[in-house]
């Protein structure tokens, strides 16, 4: 964001603070406790081995390589280096070389490589486009946690596929097999702003002619298609205009009275607790454009309906990259509930500090469908993640 707009942003939320009255209290204990960053990088690589044991393989090259989830790989690309720079950590841990060294794999093999969805005709330009978009963010999180001067040929070869693959709206083919809220009929509007993030990972790519048209279209359909998103969606936008210029939001009167009622909308769905929830974050319609909308499986709404470390972490991650101090009461209370709820979380015969978050659409919880013990916390995968993300940029 351009400073002008961020300013006017702080001073727009901080007049929807005055206007509004504050919603419950956190205890003292809660303000003053401290997170441990030890614990959640650890909990993130041990999933992270477990993903790429378990995870899909798909034929690359002359080997194999494990696919990529929203749910738990996008989300440790993003944090592991925050947190390895809150511990002072400079080496990047096994699992992040390990992810860098299969995805430079399926940058250099984009031609002849097997798609995640390569059995189904119909989905094949959904894996070229997710792919495209999700490879570009890992190299460039991986590069821009190294520091790196120059870009690496992996992380070239990943933007310029990107900008081959982006379709003429600005936005790129996306996975939608009907789960919420990364692969859903409405999720394509979240991987461009996960392109947004890449782009603004690495400027030293962006000046060449096919790079400068492809960040105008993806930034026209950001903005374009900003008002008809659901608040998840948004949130993301939010996030994406910190990567991208005026972003979705702009510097007009009509994109802050928007961003405005954002804020809005996220103050008044913050709990009690000073937490906030996923499930309240979205009409969801899974895969169906018309009602009834039904997720595939059967869901415990009293675990979706509490507040959850994915949805707060999210929140207070994204309004933290636009500026917003820790001082402000929406931010203070967030920060406050993630300190309180670094949890311990059992993982096979293992007990981890992590933050939780219940899935929109099965019940893992409790055995459902698709309630194998190891998919009962993709995500809170991403709920750590963000929740590390929030308060590592909160310190």
């Amino acid at each position: 964001m351009r400073l002008t707009t961020r300013l006017l942003f702080v001073l727009t939320v901080l007049a929807v603070a005055r206007a509004s009255p504050a919603q419950g209290t956190t205890s003292p204990a809660a303000s003053t406790s401290r997170w441990n960053r030890e614990a959640a990088a650890g909990y993130l690589d041990q999933r992270m081995d477990e993903w790429f044991a378990r995870g899909d393989k798909l034929e690359t090259g002359t080997g194999r390589t494990t696919c990529v989830s929203c749910h738990t790989v996008i989300p440790y690309a993003l944090a592991r280096p925050a947190l390895r720079r809150a511990m002072h950590a400079d080496a990047q841990t096994p699992q992040e070389t390990r992810l860098v060294d299969e995805t430079s794999r399926r940058v250099q093999t984009y031609d002849s490589h097997q798609l995640l969805y390569d059995f189904d005709e119909d989905k094949k330009d959904e894996s070229r486009g997710t792919e495209a978009v999700l490879y570009a963010l890992i190299l460039a999180s991986a590069d821009a946690g190294q520091a790196r001067r120059e870009p690496g040929d992996a992380i070239r070869r990943a933007m310029a596929r990107l900008w081959q693959l982006q379709r003429p709206d600005g936005a790129w083919a996306w996975l939608d097999v009907g789960l919420e809220p990364f692969e859903s009929i409405d999720s394509a509007y979240m991987g461009a702003a996960f392109a947004a993030l890449a782009v603004g990972m690495t400027p030293a790519l962006s000046s060449g002619p096919d790079a400068r048209a492809g960040i105008e279209k993806l930034r026209n359909y950001l903005r374009t298609n900003y008002p008809n998103q659901n608040l998840h969606n948004r949130i993301w936008g939010l996030l994406a205009s910190t990567s991208l210029d005026d972003g979705p939001i702009g510097a007009g009167r009509d994109e802050l009275e928007r961003l405005d009622r954002l804020v809005g909308d996220l103050q008044r769905r913050q709990r009690d607790d000073g937490g906030w929830s996923l499930e309240e974050f979205g009409d969801w319609r899974w895969n169906r454009a018309t009602a009834p909308f039904q997720s595939p499986g059967a869901r415990d709404l009293s675990l979706a309906a509490r507040s959850d470390g994915y949805a707060t972490g999210l929140v207070v991650y994204t309004l933290r990259q636009t500026g917003l101090s820790v001082e402000h009461p929406m931010i203070k209370k967030g920060l406050q509930w993630l300190r309180a709820n670094q949890l311990p979380v059992r993982d096979g015969d293992r007990e981890w500090l992590a933050w939780r978050a219940h899935s929109l659409n099965y019940d893992r919880e409790h055995g459902g469908s698709r309630g194998e013990p190891w998919r009962r916390l993709f995500m809170s995968d991403a709920a750590t993640a963000f929740a590390s993300l929030a308060l590592c940029a909160s310190e």
